[in-house]
């Protein structure tokens, strides 16, 4: 997605074999604590007959899990093709796979090609995307009623890692780049778009925020 997630870097580390590494990790042992919040935010202020929208959803393992809780409906978005055979087999055995529509597409630069939807959903993907305020634009304006990403905490210790890993790949000819942008400007591209922040959740590896829409008054 964005300048660095549409080459061949980005192809090159969200490959088959991580997609496979995923899949894999979730029939083991089901999602991880982050995941594991962000569906509990979502289905504490209800999600039944709703319709989903994750960006960068991988293999698609929140949406199997807010389905299985009550949400009518799933559509994931993608720019890798690597995820698909594995998402394919998930959504197979779980019994979804006519309730889930996997698309390839980006919504930060084509937010007319994607539907809105109930729920939003963004979970470690705005640490991958040069254009944050573009993304989490398009992903609010998209959000009917509820929408929530995760990201990186922005502390000496995250900015190190990310710089390191960053120079790892530039020494390996690899052009994906990973950002610790700011939480509090990563918010505020959000709430330009009619949405209020109702959630926080703080992690070491991961934080969470999660955002309501206001019904419009009768």
């Amino acid at each position: 997605m964005g300048d660095c997630c549409d080459g061949p870097g980005y192809q090159t580390v969200f490959s088959d074999r991580f997609a496979k590494r995923v899949a894999r990790m979730y029939r083991k042992r089901g999602l991880d604590p982050t995941q594991t919040h962000m569906v509990s935010f979502l289905t504490e202020h209800g999600i039944r007959d709703a319709s989903v929208l994750e960006i960068g959803g991988g293999v698609g393992e929140i949406q199997i899990e807010l389905l299985s809780h009550g949400a009518r409906k799933a559509t994931n978005l993608e720019i890798s093709r690597s995820y698909e055979a594995e998402a394919a087999v998930l959504l197979a055995d779980s019994g979804m796979i006519d309730r889930v529509k996997r698309r390839i597409v980006d919504i930060a630069t084509s937010p007319d090609e994607v539907e809105e939807a109930d729920v939003v959903v963004l979970h470690r993907v705005v640490c991958c995307y040069a254009d944050y305020r573009r993304l989490l634009s398009a992903a609010a304006s998209h959000a009917t009623r509820l929408l929530v990403f995760s990201y990186p905490p922005r502390n000496l210790f995250s900015r190190m890692i990310i710089s390191c890993e960053n120079l790892l790949q530039r020494l390996r000819g690899n052009d994906f780049r990973s950002f610790v942008h700011s939480p509090a400007a990563m918010i505020k591209a959000a709430e330009a778009q009619g949405v209020f922040v109702s959630y926080r959740h703080r992690g070491l590896s991961w934080c969470i925020v999660g955002f309501e829409r206001l019904a419009p008054a009768i």
